[in-house]
């Protein structure tokens, strides 16, 4: 679309005003009916129990010491907690007051709250800042969270309107102009403008639908419409026509989140001339969500991914009314408010918003499904004994957060993880930086793939794989890839990965790496990954147990072969909290020119 073309309808627009929000009543009559609304109770509980939290607790400051620690640490998290915390108070106190007007004090400390983060040196977090910054450069940047700050805020004085001061009101109006509006047009193109991933979305998003709020003046509007548009065009580009997020679920929702939000705003505020929700890559990607589900709360956590997910039931509610094949989660899955340790803004409300009770399902159905662009075989088996599932991943090692994971796989049952993923691990410096692959949960070590005369997998994109075979049917998956371009290993021919997946009563996966190699490898070893303690039943058999007692898998193998080894690993999670891993190694007794190894995984 050309400037001209978005111009007229710019100028053709409905208002920016409640009924964006409410488009079945007014403000009010909405709040009123949440108090006593069965199926918000435990997000209303929530929003309560964080205000007496917080009632009496000066507000933190962000001061230069908590600045400078990434600068010379890499270190993140001291600054964030501070950084995040104040969000947090200001999303509490935003609600409380929209749930309870007569409030005079949760309406005082918004009010305070907003005023301090108005008074914020930069929105933006120091780990996005360039290196070497400066004043200059720091007034000019924009990243996810300042975008995010900026949208909230334009929602903040939308939703609460006149009962917030004059002055406040001026304040953030001329606050996001200086800090968001004007440098997206004046200071860019932002790298993100043409990114394929979420920071196109969350950065474009918030900022088109800050503008869709705030911004009056039909050519400032159509400026930055413009631009937003191309960039929600490059953020579907990073999709291929199976909707898969190669960044994982937590960023599907982070991305394709914000990219819902401003398309709802967008397609209210143009009367649906503007409609991203029409195409059907979108819709592909709307399915992505329940397709990564594989026992109760656990996903195919690959790539930075933590491994069991809350949902947003809003966003969820809202795709699911847009499309019909779009699953509704199971409400066992509702994401608290206290969830989201980042506490944004646009979500939370939309949560409240969003949300239809009554029409959860009870539980995931069963279902599976290879996805060829993404390379992902995806699994959920719900047998009479319980819940299963499987996962397995082809690609290549330079995908959006990578980890060098290619042929890697999950297995779940009855709510346990025995083959792992170990995820995201703790953000720093390093660890978008050349020490990246030296992460156990980013590196292949980390991962369950061969370990080839002590060699791991190879990051960048020439490191790949070719799936030979793929399906997903009633009675089994399968997964079939040559693997041996993963690997910076000279000598190496040819490796085929082949991964089974029997779905019975009690499934088992039958995996075989087949090889052939010039000459002979020094050393071989098959790795696999889990969180239990693996136990050495007897010669050819290890047990990976499960919480109750008789549950597990057993994993057998060829001890004529292989010699199990079992190791205790420690790493940071995302969180920066130390977690116990174990890696149960195989390794090959007399490595040849050619081999065949075999592993079942039965489960118990």
């Amino acid at each position: 679309m050309n400037r001209q073309e978005l111009a007229g309808i710019v100028q053709d627009m409905k208002p920016a005003d409640w009924s964006l929000y409410y488009p079945q009543g007014d403000s009010a009559g909405f709040w009123t009916r949440a108090l006593s609304s069965g199926g918000l109770q435990a997000d209303i509980s929530e929003i309560r129990a964080e205000a007496q939290r917080l009632d009496g607790q000066p507000i933190s400051a962000l001061t230069y010491t908590l600045f400078s620690i990434f600068a010379r640490t890499g270190s993140r998290l001291e600054y964030e907690r501070v950084y995040f915390e104040r969000r947090r108070r200001l999303n509490t106190y935003a609600f409380l007051s929209l749930l309870e007007p007569d409030n005079t004090g949760a309406l005082e400390k918004l009010e305070d709250i907003l005023w301090v983060i108005c008074d914020e040196y930069t929105w933006c977090l120091p780990a996005h800042l360039p290196a070497d910054h400066d004043a200059a450069e720091i007034s000019r940047h924009i990243d996810l969270f300042s975008s995010e700050t900026g949208f909230t805020l334009s929602e903040v004085l939308l939703l609460l309107g006149d009962r917030l001061p004059l002055l406040l009101q001026s304040r953030i109006r001329h606050e996001v102009e200086r800090r968001i509006f004007r440098p997206f047009l004046e200071q860019g193109p932002y790298f993100w403008e043409t990114s394929r991933h979420n920071w196109a979305a969350v950065c474009a998003g918030s900022i088109g639908a800050a503008a869709l709020l705030l911004v009056k003046e039909p050519a400032m509007l159509t400026d930055i419409l413009l631009k937003t548009e191309s960039s929600m065009s490059y953020y579907l580009e990073g999709f291929g026509d199976d909707g898969a997020c190669l960044e994982g679920l937590g960023y599907w929702n982070y991305g394709f989140g914000y990219f819902t939000y401003y398309s709802d705003l967008l397609r209210a505020r143009t009367g649906g001339r503007l409609d991203w929700f029409k195409q059907e890559k979108v819709s592909q990607i709307a399915r992505f969500q329940q397709q990564c589900f594989i026992d109760e709360s656990h996903v195919a956590n690959f790539s930075d991914s933590v491994p069991q997910v809350r949902v947003h039931m809003g966003l969820s509610h809202y795709l699911a009314d847009a499309y019909a094949d779009v699953l509704r989660p199971p409400s066992a899955l509702r994401a608290p408010f206290t969830e989201d340790h980042c506490s944004r803004f646009a979500p939370a409300l939309r949560n409240l918003i969003w949300t239809r009770a009554g029409r959860e399902n009870v539980a995931w159905e069963a279902a599976s499904c290879y996805l060829p662009d993404a390379a992902w075989i995806v699994s959920r088996h719900v047998p009479a004994a319980g819940s299963f599932g499987f996962a397995a991943k082809a690609g290549h090692n330079d995908e959006p957060h990578n980890h060098n994971d290619l042929g890697h796989f999950i297995l779940s049952g009855r709510g346990e993880i025995y083959a792992s993923d170990l995820g995201s691990g703790e953000y720093t410096a390093d660890y978008f930086g050349a020490g990246r692959y030296s992460y156990d949960c980013n590196g292949s070590q980390g991962h369950s793939v061969p370990i080839i005369n002590g060699q791991y997998q190879g990051a960048g994109r020439e490191f790949s794989t070719a799936v030979l075979h793929a399906s997903a049917a009633a009675e089994k998956d399968e997964l079939t890839l040559e693997m041996a371009q993963a690997y910076p290993v000279s000598g190496l021919q040819s490796l085929v990965r082949s991964l089974v997946w029997h779905k019975e009563e009690l499934p088992r996966l039958e995996l075989t790496d087949t090889y052939r190699y010039e000459g002979a490898p020094a050393s071989w070893t098959e790795r696999f990954v889990t969180w239990r303690r693996p136990k050495l039943l007897h010669p050819g058999s290890v047990l990976l147990p499960g919480t109750a007692e008789g549950h597990g898998v057993a994993v057998t193998y060829d001890p004529e072969a292989v010699r199990p080894e079992i190791t205790a690993q420690v790493y940071l999670d995302h969180y920066g909290q130390e977690t116990l891993w174990h890696s149960l190694d195989f390794h090959v007794l007399q490595p040849e020119a050619e081999g065949t190894l075999a592993f079942t995984f039965q489960f118990l």
